[in-house]
């Protein structure tokens, strides 16, 4: 899926496997679909928001050499606690306790993530 300059989505394609990962996507793979965009069309992509299967970086860059590259949130280092966290939530709450961890992540350094996880202790 990708969105334009416009902020509208647009389905580029889909791809089917029985299960998701690193077999169905393998580096030859990737680079495969990566090629398929281009070669239909897709001139350049500008932020690719991608999971952490390794290679899909490089395939990237190897197609769309300007791409900055940024992995899901829920595939970045914390994931296993947020993951761990948010199960003892319950169901009502978890939209106010997810907003409450978004400052933690998206602090620009450690510094600032550590103090926004004391904020979050005391809320």
């Amino acid at each position: 899926m990708g969105i334009n300059r416009e902020r509208k989505k647009d389905l580029i394609d889909i791809y089917l496997s029985e299960n998701e990962g690193a077999k169905f996507c393998g580096a030859a793979r990737r680079l495969s679909v990566l090629t398929d965009l281009k070669q239909r069309g897709v001139e350049d992509i500008l932020i690719a928001c991608i999971d952490g299967l390794k290679g899909f970086p490089e395939a990237i860059e190897a197609v769309f050499p300007k791409t900055k590259i940024q992995l899901f949130i829920i595939h970045r280092r914390a994931t296993p606690q947020i993951r761990t966290s948010i199960r003892y939530v319950p169901e009502k709450d978890k939209k106010a306790v997810i907003a409450d961890l978004k400052p933690i992540y998206k602090a620009i350094n450690q510094e600032q993530a550590y103090e926004k996880l004391l904020e979050f202790d005391d809320k």
